[in-house]
């Protein structure tokens, strides 16, 4: 079965043109690359772009991976970074500067108020993490949102372990910044609530 196959096993035979075992890599890499490259980039037609140029590099250039260096999900973020900064350039983005000028699942069923709440916060948050800088967005969501480890993020953005932690650092204050006025406002109001 191709679905236990190795990544590497899968890989090899891809590049000898069986397609089973190309579509069982792509469905095993296709989300986690898709939902880094959206939340970069914040496009959904750029991040599907980036996705496919991702898995076309890799079958047409296999040898590219070495399984002994990274793991394929690794390489992949790795490759949809480098596409994704290529998208912001076209765009007219700077993406060599580190500096510039989603809600917990509960079991409970969601009041209609408090739905709108998560949404009105997810929206916040989403806008936040697109407001920071390429280098720490790509950092934080990495790290929050795709739950690779600091060792990973290193790889992938090719540099060390320091500069990943400095740029989550900088990009948790960033968005602690950016989201104090919008907390302060809703706690306020939750408040005059309590009070009425």
């Amino acid at each position: 079965m191709a679905e236990n196959q190795t990544d590497a096993d899968l890989l090899r035979r891809a590049a000898r043109g069986e397609e089973s075992a190309f579509a069982v890599l792509y469905e095993r890499h296709r989300a986690a690359i898709y939902r880094f490259a959206y939340r970069f980039l914040g496009s959904r037609t750029l991040a599907e772009d980036v996705t496919q140029e991702c898995f076309l590099a890799l079958v047409r250039r296999p040898e590219g991976y070495k399984p002994e260096k990274a793991a394929l999900r690794t390489y992949l973020c790795a490759a949809a970074r480098n596409l994704s900064f290529k998208q912001l350039r076209k765009l007219g983005v700077e993406t060599l500067m580190d500096e510039t000028p989603e809600p917990a699942m509960t079991t409970e069923t969601p009041t209609p108020l408090q739905a709108l709440l998560d949404d009105e916060i997810s929206g916040r948050v989403r806008e936040a993490v697109e407001g920071l800088p390429p280098l720490q967005r790509e950092a934080i969501i990495l790290f929050e949102y795709e739950e690779m480890s600091l060792v990973e993020i290193a790889a992938i953005a090719d540099a060390d372990v320091g500069t990943i932690k400095s740029r989550l650092h900088r990009a948790r204050e960033r968005l602690r910044r950016s989201l104090a006025p919008w907390m302060t406002e809703r706690k306020a109001a939750h408040a005059a609530e309590m009070r009425t």
